[in-house]
């Protein structure tokens, strides 16, 4: 009788154990589904800022562009500080209220597309592959199905008649 109370606790000792090893794994699973979707949900968001951000850079560009004083040629900025303050001016003017990092790398340092060693436009360095590939609005269709983020490229082109 002593050996069967013996082995009914080791059995319900055992039972216990395994019960617990079962629960660490569906919590496990559960946490590893959890940082999936967080990690989703993060890309999404610096996909969402990384249009707004090289959207705002693209309008900077376009209007230090056209914002030339009178009397002079019309060009395209040198730097993107230039973008900061356009310093043609008596009284610099602000194409962009600050110089935006990357939001999916998190550097300052963007890729630039140059037209005559200035700046047309940006893009990200980066060569991770965009979660969005369908649903861009009209200005951006040109980045459907594109495979990196260096990809995605913001440009302003001057009108041709303005081109050298």
């Amino acid at each position: 009788m002593k050996c069967s109370a013996s082995i009914e606790r080791r059995w319900a000792r055992g039972m216990m154990l395994l019960g617990l090893l079962l629960m660490l794994m569906l919590s496990s699973i559960a946490l590893m589904g959890a940082a999936e979707v967080w990690s989703t949900t993060r890309q999404h968001e610096q996909e969402s800022e990384l249009l707004f951000v090289g959207t705002q850079y693209q309008q900077a560009i376009r209007r230090y562009y056209y914002a030339a004083p009178s009397g002079k040629a019309r060009m395209l900025p040198a730097r993107l500080e230039n973008l900061l303050s356009d310093d043609r001016f008596d009284v610099p003017v602000h194409h962009l209220r600050r110089l935006y990092p990357d939001p999916v790398t998190g550097s300052s340092d963007w890729g630039l597309v140059l037209v005559d060693d200035r700046i047309a436009g940006v893009h990200s360095p980066s060569d991770a592959r965009p979660l969005k590939q369908t649903g861009f609005a009209p200005a951006q269709a040109g980045f459907e199905a594109k495979s990196s983020y260096k990809e995605w490229v913001f440009l302003f082109m001057p009108p041709r008649s303005a081109r050298k």
